[in-house]
Order: C-alpha cells, then structure tokens, then sequence
C-alpha cells in the first residue's frame, strides 16, 4: 500500500532521475507523523486545558524527585521546553496556581520551581490520558517492532548529538 511519501517519491524519480531522493523516505514520514501526532496529542492536552510545553513542564516536575522541585535551569535541561520560553510557561503556570517559584534555600540568587497541589492534582490526572493516546497512536506496531523503532531513533538522535550529560 502506498502513502503520500511514496507518491513524494515517484514524483522525484520522474523529475529527477539523477538524484537519489531516498532520505525523503524517512524524513517525509517522520515529518508527517509529527504533524499527526501533534494534533492528537494537542486534543488530549486541551482536554485538561493545556498546551505541550505547559504538559511538559509539569510532568518535568512530576518524574524529577519527590519532592517536585527544580531550578529554572534544571527544567530547561530535562523538559522539552527551550529556554527562552521557560519563563513565560511558568509565567502563566504560577498563575494558573500549578507552580510556585521561591528562593532557594542552598543559592541565594537561585530560585526553585515546585508543583503545587493543584499542578500535582492537573499533572496527575492528565499523564493516563496521554499515555493512552500515545498507545493508540502506536498500536499498529507490535511490541518488538516499537522496540526496534525506538532503538533505531535512538541511534539517530545520539548520532546527531542528542544525549543526555
């Protein structure tokens, strides 16, 4: 069966003879799926009236020690959100009463970020959600084939300088 990157492919094939197009191959299909995914994961996220970086902040918190706290600089680190657009997501976390930001105790010019009860309560009840669209967005891939997905990916972004310190 063929999909809208085999037909990119043909297209290319007729066009240009000359030139091997077949990393469009994995790039328009990753490129689709990120599309695709996206929205399904921006429904579950608006259904808890959130966006992603504000999901991934507060799940940043949730998964980094007990005691839900980090630095703005550690939240950068672990999250998925970039740094010029950390102070305005916590910005509107804080006033929403999911966070709060205070002195830290250890630095005196440092704050620490912490998940309040409600943010804990929000972070909570929308994690099963997204984990279960992120299972039926991947339910057409076997369990060894996920596996061997998320191997390959993997390899791909380390090569790419992509890991952790």
């Amino acid at each position: 069966m063929a999909d809208h990157v085999d037909l990119i492919l043909e297209q290319w094939s007729e066009q240009r003879p000359d030139l091997d197009a077949s990393p469009m191959a994995v790039m328009g299909r990753l490129k689709r799926l990120n599309q695709l995914i996206d929205g399904e994961l921006s429904r579950t996220f608006a259904t808890h009236d959130l966006d992603r970086a504000s999901f991934d902040v507060l799940a940043t918190l949730r998964r980094s020690n007990a005691e839900h706290s980090l630095t703005p600089a550690g939240l950068m680190r672990s999250s998925m959100v970039t740094s010029g657009a950390i102070t305005q997501r916590l910005d509107r976390l804080e006033a929403r009463g999911l966070v709060s930001r205070k002195p830290s105790e250890t630095d005196g010019r440092g704050v620490q970020v912490t998940l309040t009860e409600a943010g804990l309560a929000l972070i909570d009840a929308a994690l099963p959600d997204h984990v279960a669209t992120e299972n039926r967005l991947l339910e057409a891939l076997s369990a060894e084939e996920r596996a061997a997905l998320a191997g390959a990916l993997r390899t791909l972004l380390e090569s790419l300088g992509d890991k952790t310190d």
